[in-house]
């Protein structure tokens, strides 16, 4: 199959440059870098402070910190086997957006049963992380394969994509406090947080192909929005904050702890507030500065858990 990559006198999308450290590896080593996203790490972060922040407000950041370091490993190897499945299921609509054209399983430089070899070899590094946990947190982190094998076909079938995304990369809450201790409540809020938190940010990010999308026929929480997206980014975030706040009071009654939940509850609404319009580049570094948002999600839950 020929190459859809960006004629010469055509800007490169993002999904199509080849950028930073990634120009010093061999062509071949750099389809696969960029197969599994490693030159764009926002998409780990993200899957990995909510696994931080559950082990941090179940109170196990200094027992088990050795526990974080395993959870970035997990994170960044998931990120990309997820990654990697998503871009085989959608190879054939990725080859009909400008952003995703040249992906290298849509423009065909890499095949997809090498795609394939390529995922098994990531999620044995992930079973490497899951054989670090106990039992509980093994069978719960076992369990959210299937919410990741499905998310690829979740935006032929609903308009909230969006939503199975935000069960999908949260669902590092639960492992990471069921590694530390029982279910409860703190937790099942703090999840919920996580959820809200993935519709804003996950529906800025669909904000960068609402034309290509519709063109395809790929559903989306933006194209469901319209011009209510900027409504309804600033509703997802205060329904996050509110479950935060209301998790981190369980986790600790007093009346200090809502207020480590107020650094997210700014950045978030900082993001509403430069939401201006639904320009891609806009949408780009807003879904990016999430990175920051998650750190301070990550901070919130400390504070209260080691207190």
């Amino acid at each position: 199959m020929a190459s859809t990559a960006p004629r010469p006198n055509e800007p490169a999308t993002p999904d199509a440059e080849v950028s930073g450290w990634l120009r010093l590896l061999p062509a071949g080593a750099q389809a696969y870098a960029r197969l599994a996203r490693l030159d764009r790490p926002a998409g780990s972060w993200l899957l990995f402070w909510p696994c931080a922040a559950g082990v941090a407000l179940a109170g196990g950041l200094v027992a088990d910190w050795a526990l974080i370091p395993w959870f970035l490993l997990g994170s960044l190897a998931m990120r990309a086997a997820g990654c990697v499945w998503n871009d085989i299921i959608d190879r054939d609509l990725d080859a009909k957006v400008e952003r995703t054209r040249a992906r290298p399983v849509a423009s065909g430089a890499i095949g997809v049963r090498a795609a394939l070899a390529f995922a098994v070899a990531l999620s044995l590094i992930g079973l490497l992380v899951v054989l670090q946990l106990r039992p509980l947190a093994q069978l719960v982190a076992i369990a959210s394969l299937v919410l990741v094998a499905a998310y690829p076909f979740m935006k032929r079938i609903t308009w909230w994509p969006q939503a199975w995304l935000g069960l999908t990369f949260n669902w590092g809450v639960l492992v990471g406090w069921t590694a530390i201790t029982a279910p409860g409540w703190p937790m099942a809020l703090l999840y919920a947080a996580g959820i809200f938190w993935t519709l804003g940010y996950d529906t800025i990010y669909a904000l960068q192909d609402l034309e290509d999308d519709a063109m395809a026929g790929i559903k989306s929480s933006a194209r469901a929005l319209g011009a209510r997206a900027r409504t309804g980014v600033a509703g997802f975030y205060g329904l996050s904050v509110a479950a935060l706040v209301a998790a981190l009071w369980l986790a600790l009654p007093d009346p200090l702890s809502p207020l480590a939940a107020l650094p997210f509850a700014l950045h978030c609404l900082w993001q509403v507030w430069a939401l201006k319009d639904h320009a891609p580049a806009r949408a780009l570094a807003l879904f990016r500065a999430n990175r920051q948002a998650g750190l301070l999600l990550f901070a919130a839950c400390a504070v209260v858990g080691l207190a």
